[in-house]
């Protein structure tokens, strides 16, 4: 079963690495984070993300299973 998850890393995700992520909304905060949001089908597709945010040097600072509905209405605000 699909979940939705919102991955905080520190630091701004370049945007050529987007396509690690496919699916998930890609934001640059002004704080110097950057958010991944969207469904991911099982835990091991969680972790393989997690494990390309480590190969990448970025600190993980947060995940969250968040609920179908907030995702969406982040994406649109």
């Amino acid at each position: 079963m699909t979940e939705n998850y919102r991955i905080r890393i520190k630091g701004h995700l370049a945007a050529h690495w987007a396509e690690w992520f496919d699916g998930m909304i890609i934001t640059r905060l002004d704080n110097g984070e950057t958010l991944i949001e969207g469904p991911v089908v099982d835990q091991a597709a969680l972790h393989g993300m997690l494990n390309h945010i480590s190969d990448l040097g970025l600190p993980l600072l947060a995940v969250d299973r968040v609920e179908a509905d907030d995702a969406v209405n982040r994406a649109r605000s």
